[in-house]
């Protein structure tokens, strides 16, 4: 098929439901923590919008650079979803994935150095994971955790204000993506395995790899006790109950939908910590 430019593929490409996710998530960041008491005045800053804007950018590059270096491994494991090289040329891509960076980067700058800098390395860190570290055992996967909860991080930065509050969101958004990345290799084994990924699944096989999930699980829930019940108890006693209720689903995974269904699930957690944000 003839490759031709596409909006709507583009924006395919670029996760348009989870950049969504990702401005509320710093929106509501801004709005519900902050202060006591709901801070819609945020909503006329000019810059924290920009901000917002330069992390929705590089995040969407990061998307557009992940899936150029893995189109071999997504015919095996979603032929179906495949766009780079298929309906859209790698060289657009290519330039697409360089254009968003620049300017996710300059708007940073524009703000303060200190965001300039924070965003030329998840940039980095982003083209980094794409091309070597997600084809290694858990050191891609703790490289999205990380940069997640930087998103959060980002705003505190900003802000300068209730940074603990917002450390304790980053830190549960962090160990959320750690444990949905792991259960999303699982998902991927048959396509990474062929094209030589040492993922964790490949590596240490389906068993040991959940009992990897099991313990990163149990750590989380320790974590986020200890860092919020002094905040509000509720968040960390609710998070454990659907913790537990992931253990068992996870425990009688064992065909690809299942995992697929599992990292939908970790999604859904991921939104509903955000959305409790209303309330702390």
């Amino acid at each position: 098929m003839k490759s031709h430019f596409s909006v709507f593929k583009y924006l395919k490409m670029i996760r348009g439901l989870n950049l969504l996710i990702v401005a509320l998530t710093q929106y509501f960041t801004a709005i519900f923590l902050l202060r006591e008491g709901l801070n819609w005045v945020l909503l006329s800053d000019e810059k924290f919008f920009l901000l917002v804007l330069s992390t929705v950018i590089i995040t969407s590059a990061g998307y557009l650079i992940n899936d150029y270096y893995d189109v071999k491994i997504d015919y095996v494991n979603r032929p179906n979803r495949v766009i780079v090289g298929k309906t859209l040329k790698r060289r657009r891509i290519i330039i697409a994935h360089t254009v968003l960076n620049f300017i996710g980067i300059g708007i940073g700058f524009y703000i303060s150095p200190i965001i300039g800098i924070i965003n030329f390395v998840a940039a980095f860190l982003l083209w980094l994971y794409s091309n070597q570290l997600k084809r290694l055992p858990f050191i891609g996967n703790f490289t999205i955790a990380i940069l997640t909860g930087v998103t959060l991080f980002l705003v505190g930065q900003y802000f300068q204000e209730r940074e603990y509050l917002i450390l304790c969101y980053a830190i549960f958004a962090g160990f959320i993506t750690l444990i949905r990345e792991i259960i999303k290799d699982m998902e991927d084994l048959k396509g990474d395995e062929r094209f030589g990924c040492k993922t964790l699944p490949i590596v240490l096989g389906i068993a040991k790899t959940k009992k990897i999930i099991y313990g990163i699980i149990l750590v989380f829930c320790i974590v986020v006790f200890l860092l919020m019940s002094t905040v509000n108890i509720v968040f960390p006693i609710t998070l454990s109950v659907v913790m537990i209720f992931l253990i068992f689903e996870l425990l009688k995974a064992d065909k690809i939908k299942d995992y697929g269904r599992l990292s939908t699930f970790c999604k859904v957690i991921m939104l509903i910590g955000v959305i409790s944000m209303v309330w702390i």
